[in-house]
């Protein structure tokens, strides 16, 4: 069905752009101390554009599997809303570069900031509103992975909250309080993992029936 090509589609898009994005680390291993120095370090220099087309792959990806979970009727409103505010916020920072702010703040790294920011946010409460195992019972086992993965993904948010907070009581940078490249590749693969869990529920799963179609001969006729 074309509801599942969509999510299909996503899944080879979220896999290229995270195939790209993981050779980049790989390949930069002896420049890049990748415990301290952020996922989005590749968008600078002369291969910058190679980071920002995969990470532009990864939101189209994420655009194609929210589509097939709303054909699918999967996702609701605000899970839609959720998993399109990852997919925007994406887009943001595969389009506008990671900033130095030791020379002073820009325009683009603040919006690269706040892409990163709403991305971030976003995706851990796609996934948990989404894949809510009692509203999908009869696909429990794809919602359980996808639910599971976001409340993942929602501790690694509150855990580098906690993170910040200490950094402002104890006067440090909250960026020096823990690795915070390590911090955040291990937020970045839950999160990717808990989208590719949506997209394996939406290509999966059956679409659910309209109430026409669900209405039992004898309820239609009534209806008549």
């Amino acid at each position: 069905m074309l509801v599942h090509q969509a999510a299909r589609w996503g899944l080879g898009a979220v896999g290229t752009g995270v195939a790209v994005i993981a050779a980049l680390d790989l390949a930069g291993l002896d420049r890049t101390n990748p415990l301290r120095r952020t996922i989005s370090e590749h968008g600078l220099g002369d291969q910058g554009w190679v980071f920002g087309v995969a990470v532009a792959l990864l939101a189209a990806g994420s655009v194609a599997i929210g589509v097939s979970l709303v054909r699918t009727r999967l996702a609701g409103v605000f899970g839609t809303v959720a998993l399109m505010a990852w997919s925007v916020g994406l887009f943001a920072v595969a389009y506008f570069p990671k900033h130095d702010w030791s020379v002073g703040p820009s325009v683009s790294g603040s919006i690269h900031r706040a892409g990163s920011l709403v991305a971030f946010l976003s995706l851990p409460l796609a996934a948990v509103i989404i894949a809510r195992p009692w509203r999908h019972a009869e696909r429990r086992r794809h919602a359980l992975v996808a639910f599971a993965l976001g409340l993942g993904s929602v501790l690694w948010v509150v855990g580098i909250g906690a993170m910040v907070l200490v950094g402002a009581r104890s006067g440090l940078p909250w960026y020096r309080v823990m690795p915070l490249g390590l911090v955040e590749r291990g937020l970045a693969v839950t999160e990717v993992a808990a989208l590719v869990a949506l997209g394996v529920f939406a290509a999966r799963g059956h679409p659910v029936a309209g109430r026409q179609q669900v209405l039992s001969p004898v309820a239609a006729e009534s209806e008549r």
